[in-house]
């Protein structure tokens, strides 16, 4: 079976996933790349080129050879590009296509009432939605979005990003977080719709509960001389510290010393690998219910605490209960380490993957009964919040 997966570039959250399908498919399997990367995540350290990967190929390399290799492939999993070209003839003669996509509409679904988008939704979408393509649906809130379009009902499935795992014991995870008092970690490019000042608003309102811990506060941005003002403003200096841009592996390890991490982005973050890999790293995550990844990874109270967008004094709560709580502190951390290694993790995503494909192929398939390649329901963006605190059913 040949496979292609097509993506503007490699980059260090999808290579786990490529390398586990490499591992079973071997050369049948191929990540076509078919922009260079943004200058701007290459300083941010991520990796420039995948030139050096076995199984990766750069379109402009060879426009024809490689065209024809996503025309004839068995199997083509595309990957939220705005240029359907490279799959058109695919469509065309109905050959089986996966799309993975975050939001439609991440900036609001009012935006669906524009005629022009939504012709040009039905082009690239909606009328494909009897043929052989399904939607890999990157975070809880894209089923919704494509139910406006009415596209791929009944094919719509979760999926996300899965980052490399990193396999601790138990009594690993707590050496590397044992400290005099407790780490909590926020990171991420400093712009408004990450919310960095919800998080220190909250941190200002445990230091006034007398609670003693450090915050650390990972990146750089538009926004960054406001964070700064408002710590120098509220005397914060001995808890928070800024540490400037950092790689993802000096993330990953800020995330492994770090007991809570403050996930405060809103919509327009259509995943957040940030969940995945604090979690994997065994921090209690504390996550606004409307980035993507949250409905999927994060069951309130059990593995984590998930606020209300916005609401800073739910989210000063949330931090000041697992500051003061020890014992559940340590519950919702590992049971959200257990979460990553035993579901949301690149290796089993990619053994659901070959299965779900071996079945497309036959023309019989199932769908998992929960995580990766389970059914993505319809959730109204209205209604999530309340279904995630348990307040709303599904119907």
């Amino acid at each position: 079976m040949k496979v292609t997966f097509i993506s503007n570039y490699i980059n260090h959250h999808q290579i786990p996933l490529s390398d586990e399908l490499y591992q079973i498919w071997g050369e049948d399997y191929t990540f076509i790349q078919t922009e260079p990367m943004e200058e701007e995540r290459i300083k941010m350290g991520w990796v420039e080129s995948g030139t050096e990967i076995p199984y990766v190929k750069v379109y402009d390399s060879d426009p024809e050879g490689i065209q024809k290799l996503i025309d004839t492939c068995d199997i083509a999993i595309f990957d939220g590009l705005d240029d359907e070209s490279y799959i058109a003839k695919r469509l065309s003669e109905k050959k089986i296509v996966l799309r993975t996509w975050e939001r439609l509409y991440k900036t609001g679904q009012w935006k669906a009432v524009s005629p022009r988008g939504l012709i040009k939704k039905h082009h690239d979408h909606t009328r494909y939605s009897k043929d052989r393509v399904y939607l890999l649906c990157y975070g809880g809130y894209v089923a919704d979005d494509f139910e406006i379009i009415k596209a791929y009902r009944g094919k719509r499935l979760k999926w996300g990003y899965f980052p490399e795992f990193h396999e601790f014991e138990r009594a690993t995870r707590k050496a590397k977080k044992e400290k005099e008092i407790p780490m909590v970690l926020w990171a991420g490019r400093m712009i408004p719709w990450k919310h960095g000042m919800d998080a220190l608003k909250a941190v200002k309102s445990c230091s006034e509960e007398g609670l003693k811990f450090r915050f650390v506060m990972v990146g750089n941005g538009e926004c960054e001389e406001e964070l700064k003002n408002y710590v120098s403003a509220n005397h914060l200096e001995e808890t928070v510290t800024f540490t400037g841009a950092l790689s993802p592996k000096e993330v990953r390890e800020q995330m492994e010393k770090a007991d809570v991490y403050l996930f405060t982005s809103d919509y327009e973050e259509g995943w957040g690998v940030v969940a995945n890999e604090s979690m994997n790293s065994g921090c209690v995550l504390i996550a606004s219910h409307a980035a993507g990844a949250v409905p999927f990874l994060v069951r309130d109270n059990e593995n984590g605490l998930i606020y209300e967008s916005g609401n800073v004094g739910q989210l000063s709560e949330c931090l000041s209960r697992v500051l003061k709580d020890e014992s559940f502190r340590e519950r919702l951390q590992d049971n959200a380490y257990e979460t990553i290694k035993n579901m949301w993790n690149a290796h089993i995503a990619a053994k659901r993957l070959v299965k779900f494909c071996e079945e497309l192929q036959n023309g019989t398939i199932s769908f998992e009964e929960e995580g990766p390649l389970s059914e993505a329901y319809v959730i109204p963006e209205k209604k999530m919040y309340r279904y995630l605190k348990g307040e709303w059913k599904c119907p």
